[in-house]
């Protein structure tokens, strides 16, 4: 569904009202199947991982002797890469069957069309965040909740900045989905970060692989995969704050200048 079929009215295109079209890009995420599912795929895995690492019953051979769920980053934040599909097909669907050139002919105001869908693509990215991320946190840190070992307060803000975390990969995702005008590269390049480029980087390039979106994400929940070259909680903040501002402001130069006739 497209934005000009959710703004069609007696008003003028010119006119429409940046909460017009913020609504309708709301809208328009919600009826697309696909973030759902990711929604839905996110919090199962979140859960399960989160119930694992409090029974602590699974361990994996790491190169100092097992590590648990709960040390084990990568995996802990595996999740986030099925979540960031809400953003990708926030931004992604636009350029299937011609509903960009739509929406473009319904808000002539790049400017207020492109601060709409980052602003919808955000607000439910936050709020779907907390539910997919809440349960799977509360009972990995529940043992320590009881045993007196982690406040409530500390919970929260622990709570609180995995969902930001969340957020900033899946602004890289929306970015990255509208430089590509595809929904399919974003998901697979972030998986590949941590899968792929990583592994075969870190004996060489240590300094350049702690700067990559997904180890600066880890190094903000105090999980990196190598801590002697991890980067301190606020180095790591810009970093993953960086890449999603650079990939937010080239999507809203391409849907200023290279879409702006809906290619």
């Amino acid at each position: 569904m497209s934005t000009a079929q959710h703004l069609a009215g007696p008003a003028s295109a010119t006119a429409v009202r940046f909460t017009d079209v913020l609504s309708a890009e709301v809208t328009k995420i919600r009826t697309l199947p696909a973030p759902w599912i990711a929604v839905v795929v996110a919090f199962a895995a979140n859960t399960l991982l989160g119930a694992l690492a409090a029974t602590d019953t699974m361990r994996f051979a790491g190169p100092d002797g097992q590590i648990s769920i709960g040390q084990f980053g990568t995996l802990l934040l595996s999740p986030a890469y099925a979540f960031i599909a809400v953003a990708v097909f926030a931004a992604g669907s636009e350029y299937r069957s011609g509903q960009l050139g739509v929406s473009l002919a319904a808000v002539p105001n790049r400017t207020r069309l492109s601060a709409a869908k980052l602003s919808a693509t955000a607000m439910i990215c936050v709020l779907a965040a907390v539910p997919v991320t809440g349960p799977g946190y509360l009972l990995q840190h529940y043992p320590d909740l009881v045993a007196g070992d982690l406040r409530a307060a500390q919970l929260l803000t622990g709570l609180g900045t995995v969902v930001g975390v969340y957020l900033l990969l899946s602004l890289i995702g929306y970015g990255l989905a509208v430089v590509v005008k595809s929904v399919v590269t974003p998901v697979a390049a972030l998986f590949a970060i941590p899968i792929l480029v990583s592994p075969m980087l870190q004996g060489a390039l240590p300094d350049v692989v702690r700067l990559l979106p997904h180890e600066a994400a880890l190094s903000i929940l105090g999980n990196p995969t190598d801590p002697s070259s991890a980067l301190d909680v606020g180095a790591a903040s810009l970093t993953l704050s960086g890449w999603a501002a650079v990939f937010v402001l080239l999507s809203c130069w391409c849907l200023a200048r290279r879409d702006s006739h809906g290619g």
